[in-house]
């Protein structure tokens, strides 16, 4: 997981560095055509391709789509904002699994758990500060992107063992792609891509590459209440390179935001295990189920 945070951040800045030069559909358009020819080459050596017809599976459709519609409003808003408010907002995405999680697929959830859950959108208020001066509506779309994440989230605990997480990746590689292109003239149509630039996104493929694989294996193979705390390491990524690349500094509204939604979602986290041990203890020997 935290492999997975620092590629996923170092080509969000490389994301936001090229949207000075291309839209952003054009972005998920040439990124994915380097990441599909890397990842289906990968896929195809060690056997990991599928029928089609897999992708008529609900998780995997569900993650695909969550996937597409995370990453149009997560790239709409990085272009606008400074990456580490993106980064802060989006690390409520843990108490939006598991507020997913409460609501459809029925996990009890207790009332310190709930109240967590409370803080740390209430963090996420105070970062996106609706009706006050410093309020950007990009933000709200930064929202979006966490609720998209975590259906995402969701239907890829549940996707089935047997299906290899590569093939994972390249169907939800693919789509986004399908996506960019779709998006693509809307956004204002097709710019000749520089020399540089077409390296730095053929190095976000890679970086997409490796953040999907290690995420993905995170998530399916990882105790979630174990794993998703190192979700937050995206956000000192996130402050790093958003000072040394844009000159971006935090102001303190961002910080406290920041703060309360870490601080909520660490103990939603300690709850959670403190939950499973409970009923481990209970149900001998029983594997925790869900999120």
């Amino acid at each position: 997981m935290a492999v997975s945070m620092a590629a996923f951040t170092i080509n969000d800045a490389i994301t936001k560095a090229m949207s000075s030069e291309m839209n952003f559909g054009q972005i998920m358009l040439v990124r994915g055509v380097f990441a599909t020819v890397l990842i289906g080459a990968l896929a195809w050596h060690q056997g990991a391709l599928r029928p089609l017809r897999t992708l008529m599976m609900k998780p995997v459709a569900l993650r695909v789509f969550g996937e597409v519609g995370g990453t149009i409003t997560f790239l709409a808003a990085i272009v606008h904002l400074p990456l580490a408010n993106t980064a802060a907002i989006f690390q409520a995405l843990p108490l939006a699994v598991t507020l997913g999680a409460a609501l459809t697929l029925g996990e009890p959830v207790g009332w310190r758990r709930w109240s967590a859950i409370a803080a740390g959108f209430i963090g996420v208020l105070i970062i996106v500060r609706p009706g006050m001066e410093g309020f950007n509506q990009f933000a709200l779309l930064a929202l979006v992107s966490v609720a998209f994440s975590a259906l995402r989230d969701l239907a890829t605990k549940r996707i089935p063992s047997h299906i290899p997480s590569l093939f994972i990746t390249l169907v939800t590689t693919v789509t986004v792609t399908i996506a960019g292109a779709a998006i693509l003239f809307p956004l204002g149509g097709w710019s000749p891509p520089s020399t540089g630039g077409l390296g730095l996104l053929a190095l976000g493929a890679v970086l997409v590459l490796i953040g999907y694989q290690y995420l993905i294996q995170a998530l399916r193979t990882g105790d979630i209440s174990a794993v998703a705390p190192f979700r937050y390491s995206a956000l000192l990524w996130a402050m790093l390179l958003g000072y040394l690349v844009f000159g971006d500094v935090p102001d303190a509204m961002m910080v406290l935001g920041a703060a309360i939604i870490v601080a909520s979602g660490l103990y939603a986290f300690y709850r959670e295990r403190i939950r499973r041990s409970a009923v481990a203890a209970a149900s001998s020997g029983m594997p925790p189920d869900g999120l």
